[in-house]
């Protein structure tokens, strides 16, 4: 396997790790909430005991709605095709520039992958915008800084 698309596993696995590191969190999350509510006993102040179980389920809630997300990161990275290339930047794209480099897959950050730094970027991003559609030579302007993208792979 070369180097190339060594690297561009290594990011997609470093986006998967992340996305799972974050839905064991959140179920983990959901567990604790759940057990609080039904280990709760009904005291003798009524009106405090019901508005704790409400707080309770608001926070179970919002920690379904940010499962629900993380089920669709999921289902965004796995449509990417590790072993594929295109000379324009696409959905899991592995792009250099003169400045940044970039895996176009989800927002997951900064990763560290055979001593270079990339970040980890969503197509619907402002940056994965920019880069969209763009081949090798092309610039992109972001934040006031010029950037020349030199591979994409």
């Amino acid at each position: 396997m070369n180097q190339i698309s060594s690297e561009k596993i290594a990011l997609y696995d470093l986006c998967a790790d992340f996305i799972e590191t974050k839905r064991q969190t959140i179920q983990h999350t959901i567990v604790e909430i759940q057990h609080s509510l039904t280990s709760e006993t009904k005291s003798s102040a009524g009106d405090k005991h019901e508005t704790g179980r409400a707080m309770l389920q608001l926070e179970r809630e919002k920690a379904g709605q940010q499962l629900a997300e993380i089920q669709k990161l999921q289902e965004h990275l796995s449509k990417i095709d590790v072993k594929a290339t295109s000379e324009t930047i696409r959905l899991g794209s592995v792009v250099y520039t003169s400045e940044v480099n970039y895996f176009i897959a989800v927002s997951a950050g900064r990763f560290e992958v055979n001593n270079a730094v990339f970040y980890a970027i969503s197509p619907s991003t402002p940056i994965g915008q920019l880069l969209m559609s763009k081949t090798v030579g092309d610039c992109i302007e972001f934040r006031g800084v010029t950037s020349r993208i030199t591979q994409v792979l």
